[in-house]
């Protein structure tokens, strides 16, 4: 045979990959979701896909590299027309190749999640396949990026590929994050909820599993785009900057006990905000540009803070902390909440101590700013100078171990109850006190334990000259393989 015969052969199988099984092709389009191709080719710049052992299409899963605005990505897409893009040998091959080499080119990687879960024909090899992809994903931690977008069906196993990236974002029509699907609750536990109810992208944003949740593919991949546009390539390398806005730009209307997440918008460049795991408790956490730089944004929520607001805290500052992105806390907790139970008290405990450690474990720039009270741990883990470079605050603020109300139970039981009136209202007078000339920002300030207290209006100004100064940073952990993080 000729080697003109041979190439003719090649390019009438790749014709017949690229045309798509067509029965599965159509399943998928059915199901209102896009193909495997058609999904990379909305992410990439035209023309930049080049695919990596395209021939081997039984694989089930389309892997290759490309650029998004320029800039290099690694991509996998399952190909849900090939076997329900079944996880076996073939496919973990094709992935860890492309992981590996994201690893040596510090090159963020894309995964489009769209299977039914693993070739059980294939048995204890299959169970080995997801053990590969989930070890390298577990040592490219860290080194580059990895968002993963359900698309389709993530089930059980396969749902690990997801929680072990950085940012997950799940997509309407199919996608769902699942431990067991339907018919596995319908049949063992009796219940019928669909997919979207149990792991569709409400849910499992609503239930911390996912970051973002889309309406459509399209809306999926537009968000990602986004994020891809504010994070570095690698640990390397610092994050793409922006056209810069006016760092001197007043900010109106805020003071003491104003919402977070309108600080934030407040503060960063205009429409830079993507909050990530919005729904999931009262804690907030997101990407934004100050002055042009990639900062991300961390917001303790009202009142008590409970596990689950520091479980989130801790995991988006960990992530942060991975690509060297300055972290800026706004603390507004009144403590930690008391349960009254002792496993969610001991939960209590383990998340504390857990975002202590994130925080102190963190080298990258941290700046505080508390906007209402910091009381107990809150102000430990994010405004204590062990933990940040910068701490401010706003006029009004409170610092203390307790709330005022709490602080007078103790040190001033004796004079609620002397006091001839109404306890109710010596009680409020002398928290009060308290919190006015004890717990006040000016007394931490004056300690030195707060930088200083600033106006509300120039907090963008002073949250960037800070982020500014303290760009060339360099610190570092002592020389160990890890910590043992409390978790």
């Amino acid at each position: 045979m000729s080697t003109l015969q041979d190439l003719n052969q090649v390019l009438s199988r790749k014709q017949d990959i690229l045309s798509g099984n067509a029965a599965g092709v159509e399943k998928q389009k059915k199901s209102g979701k896009l193909t495997a191709r058609e999904r990379i080719a909305l992410l990439l710049d035209g023309g930049s896909f080049v695919e990596q052992a395209m021939l081997a299409s039984d694989a089930g899963v389309v892997t290759g590299s490309g650029t998004v605005d320029g800039r290099p990505v690694y991509v996998f897409a399952q190909d849900f027309a090939v076997m329900d893009g079944a996880v076996g040998a073939a496919q973990a091959k094709k992935i860890v190749k492309v992981l590996e080499l994201a690893r040596k080119t510090g090159t963020p990687v894309v995964a489009m999640c769209d299977s039914n879960g693993a070739r059980v024909g294939e048995g204890a090899a299959a169970l080995e396949a997801y053990a590969d992809i989930f070890a390298h994903m577990a040592r490219l931690s860290g080194v580059v990026p990895m968002i993963t977008m359900v698309l389709g069906p993530c089930v059980g196993a396969a749902a690990m590929m997801a929680e072990l990236s950085d940012i997950v974002v799940v997509a309407k029509p199919a996608g769902a994050l699942l431990v067991a699907g339907p018919q596995v609750l319908a049949s063992t536990m009796g219940k019928n909820l669909s997919a979207q109810e149990l792991g569709g992208g409400k849910a499992a944003v609503e239930a911390g599993a996912a970051h973002v949740a889309c309406e459509t593919e399209e809306e999926a991949f537009a968000s990602v785009k986004t994020l891809l546009g504010m994070l570095p390539a690698n640990n390397l390398e610092d994050a793409p900057f922006s056209a810069e806005e006016d760092m001197n730009r007043v900010v109106s209307g805020l003071a003491a006990g104003a919402e977070g997440m309108d600080v934030i918008t407040a503060i960063a460049d205009t429409g830079s905000v993507v909050e990530l795991g919005k729904g999931f408790t009262g804690a907030a956490t997101a990407l934004g540009k100050m002055a042009g730089r990639t900062v991300a944004f961390v917001y303790t929520g009202k009142g008590d803070t409970c596990d689950k607001r520091m479980k989130k805290i801790t995991r988006f500052v960990r992530f942060a902390d991975c690509y060297n992105i300055p972290v800026v806390s706004l603390i507004d907790s009144t403590g930690l909440t008391v349960f009254d139970t002792v496993d969610r008290q001991m939960s209590v405990l383990k998340a504390a101590s857990a975002m202590v450690y994130a925080y102190s474990e963190a080298t990258t720039v941290k700046v505080s700013l508390v906007i209402g009270n910091a009381i107990g741990a809150a102000y430990v883990a994010m405004g204590g100078s062990a933990n940040a470079d910068a701490t401010y605050a706003w006029p009004g603020a409170v610092i203390s171990p307790l709330t005022g109300e709490a602080a007078i139970q103790v040190f001033e039981k004796d004079k609620i109850m002397a006091s001839k009136g109404d306890a109710v209202a010596a009680r409020a007078e002398l928290a009060a006190k308290y919190e006015a000339e004890v717990a006040d920002g000016v007394n931490a300030a004056v300690a030195g334990l707060v930088d200083d207290v600033i106006d509300p209006a120039d907090t963008r100004k002073m949250v960037i000259a800070a982020l500014e100064i303290l760009s060339s940073k360099r610190d570092s952990n002592p020389p160990k393989k890890h910590g043992n993080m409390p978790l």
